[in-house]
């Protein structure tokens, strides 16, 4: 039987699930739900999307951020 995710990751998954408004409301939102720094944030996430865990949770938001991230590779 697969682990489950912990809170936090499943918060951080579902953070990324939302929409924010404008400019700097994402690192806020980061900053005060997740109490975490936008760099631990993005590290935290960038290692949830290898996660098989996370995949298994939140198919369609891991797999779209793998898109998009192998597309930012590819721009390098």
């Amino acid at each position: 039987m697969q682990e489950q995710l912990e809170p936090r990751e499943r918060a951080v998954l579902a953070l990324e699930r939302r929409t924010f408004p404008g400019p700097g409301a994402k690192e806020r939102a980061v900053r005060e739900e997740l109490d975490l720094s936008p760099v631990r944030y993005y590290q935290l996430l960038n290692a949830l999307l290898d996660d098989p865990r996370a995949l298994a949770h939140d198919p369609v938001t891991v797999n779209r951020l793998r898109r998009v991230r192998e597309t930012r590779r590819g721009d390098r």
